[in-house]
């Protein structure tokens, strides 16, 4: 190996990544934009507490229903919307622009006079049934905004002193632990630095195809450059498109809000784990230039490599980790969620195993792929 040659080959490879826009999208703006867009939708901007509109359908007009609509406004986490009828309320229910629909019957205000006068006599109570619809597409807001409306329902009955009725046990002063606030946003970062690069595969695999189709390598082969000086300056010229990336991936999400933890050892971390990433990327580019005969064809069989990296070991949530295991994204982005999300020390016996995993993954690929372009691709 020459490092000369090496380095005018590393910025051959560079610039050709600035001037071809496809490649240029596929490693700055694809994380970029991807950072940006998952930000905006999961919390990263304006993350504020959760809250679930409720269609308050006021049928009763009455003093007490105009006591439970108010405990419910103070609950801080359901906020009335009135609407007319019933069906109106189903409507805006059935359409997403309210998570539930509370009907107040004409009588409840009757009922709780009822009970106020004579709250032991049930034999001379109006029974009014309160109509509760919620929506069955999210399992979040049946369980907080039923069990708010019966807390509210309670306290319009019985008084506030009814949620601490006297009792032999009691719960002590609560210690003031300070605690971290994690968005959506912070639990899918983590697999955001994955997802940034594993698009190497494509690159990689786009431009040996075309340097063998234009006869680059054929005529590199009657200069004095060894093909270990081109695969060398393949990977080095990859691992600084992947430094940039993470730099990228880390400012767009540090200016959405993303705070992680593990602090200056937790940042190295996550370049070391993403750039051999990116060299296990570039072995699985080099097996999809050996198999294909176009820059065309090339892409189309990366996303072998891609799709099981993006599926089961980025961001998504639900995949079975033994299945997930199989895909080297799913070290980098368990060992981020254990050091950035959890909390975990950066040089802690799980984190060293994760990379050394990795690093094994990756030299594995990395080799494979130069044997097998040398034997059947070049």
């Amino acid at each position: 190996m020459n490092l000369q040659r090496i380095r005018a080959l590393t910025v051959k490879d560079l610039i050709r990544v600035i001037r071809e826009p496809a490649n240029l999208f596929m490693i700055i703006l694809l994380p970029l934009v991807m950072t940006l867009v998952f930000g905006v939708a999961f919390g990263g901007i304006g993350g504020n507490d959760v809250k679930y509109d409720v269609a308050i359908v006021d049928q009763d007009s009455s003093f007490w229903s105009g006591e439970l609509i108010s405990r419910l406004n103070d609950s801080g986490i359901l906020v009335p919307w009135f609407f007319e009828d019933a069906n109106r309320g189903q409507e805006a229910l059935s359409h997403g622009k309210a998570s539930a629909v509370l009907v107040i019957p004409e009588g409840f205000g009757d009922s709780v006079d009822d009970f106020k006068t004579n709250p032991f006599d049930e034999a001379v109570w109006t029974v009014t049934t309160l109509e509760l619809s919620i929506d069955q597409g999210s399992m979040i807001a049946g369980s907080v905004v039923s069990s708010l409306v019966q807390q509210a329902l309670t306290v319009t009955l019985h008084g506030v002193e009814a949620l601490s009725p006297p009792s032999p046990v009691v719960i002590g002063p609560p210690v003031l632990v300070e605690s971290v606030k994690f968005t959506q946003f912070d639990a899918m970062m983590p697999g955001m630095f994955s997802y940034a690069v594993i698009f190497v595969t494509m690159i990689v695999s786009q431009v040996f195809t075309e340097e063998r189709q234009l006869g680059l390598l054929t005529r590199i082969a009657f200069t004095p450059t060894e093909a270990s000086d081109i695969f060398t300056a393949q990977v080095a010229s990859n691992l600084i498109t992947g430094v940039f990336q993470v730099s990228v991936v880390f400012g767009a999400s540090f200016l959405l809000g993303f705070r992680p933890l593990g602090g200056v050892a937790g940042i190295g971390l996550a370049y070391l784990l993403s750039l051999l990433l990116v060299l296990c990327n570039v072995g699985f580019g080099l097996i999809t230039a050996t198999l294909v005969k176009s820059s065309g064809a090339a892409s189309g069989l990366a996303f072998v490599f891609i799709l099981p990296q993006m599926m089961l070991g980025s961001f998504i949530p639900g995949i079975p980790e033994n299945l997930s295991k199989l895909v080297p994204s799913y070290y980098v982005t368990q060992t981020l969620t254990n050091v950035f999300i959890r909390g975990a020390n950066a040089t802690s016996a799980s984190s060293v195993q994760n990379l050394g995993v990795l690093g094994f993954y990756s030299l594995i690929v990395i080799v494979l792929g130069i044997v097998l372009y040398n034997r059947n691709g070049s």
